[in-house]
């Protein structure tokens, strides 16, 4: 952990100054469709139940590993909790899509970079709801986009079972991050890979017990 926390910050002074350059997403091989579809949600992580995986995170060559919990505190809240394999918490907070209370955080930890990257992940992870302003359709997938300001959501529903696979987000049309599920129920994702498009980070969650 120690050793990750100091190349982290390293890396974190170029990661601040540097300029990504990183093409414009597009879709591809994707006809428009019609669709009354006025808003898409994702529900994986709507119930009140306690959602709990196994966490490894791999920023740059640094690999962390962890037991990671989310609850839903109300309909626009969820409260996060990371601790370490042996049961030492890491970093406590409560987020919502605007506004984010750190409850705890390691003082190791307890560094700018590392705050607003987990923000603004599990911002992203967590949001439900997305009003619809276009949608297309693959072979496998029904896609709905929906804009907010400046970002993008590209949401994949799976045309088989209806659940949703992935969402692609997007900042000033340019991919930032791939979220990649694997689910059996719309409430429960049994796996999420979180990709940056940007920085060598990556963030796996594996079930470890089951929200009713």
């Amino acid at each position: 952990m120690l050793r990750f926390l100091r190349q982290n910050l390293l890396y974190s002074s170029l990661i601040l100054v540097s300029v990504i350059s990183c093409k414009s997403y597009k879709l591809a091989d994707v006809k428009p469709v019609a669709t009354t579809e006025k808003m898409v949600e994702n529900l994986y992580f709507s119930s009140n139940g306690d959602y709990v995986y196994k966490c490894q995170m791999d920023i740059y060559k640094n690999h962390v590993s962890g037991i990671l919990i989310i609850k839903k505190l109300n309909e626009t809240t969820h409260r996060v909790a990371l601790t370490s394999d042996f049961g030492n918490k890491l970093i406590d907070f409560e987020i919502a899509d605007h506004d984010f209370k750190l409850n705890y955080v390691l003082p190791d930890l307890d560094k700018k970079i590392v705050i607003n990257f987990l923000k603004n992940d599990f911002q992203q992870l967590l949001k439900r709801q997305y009003p619809v302003q276009e949608s297309f359709e693959n072979e496998n997938a029904r896609i709905y986009l929906s804009t907010i300001d400046n970002k993008g959501y590209y949401l994949f529903f799976n045309k088989e079972n209806g659940l949703l696979k992935q969402i692609i987000y997007t900042r000033n049309n340019r991919e930032k991050i791939d979220f990649t599920f694997d689910a059996k129920k719309p409430i429960f994702a049994d796996s999420l890979n979180l990709q940056h498009k940007d920085f060598k980070i990556t963030i796996k969650l594996f079930q470890i017990t089951e929200t009713e």
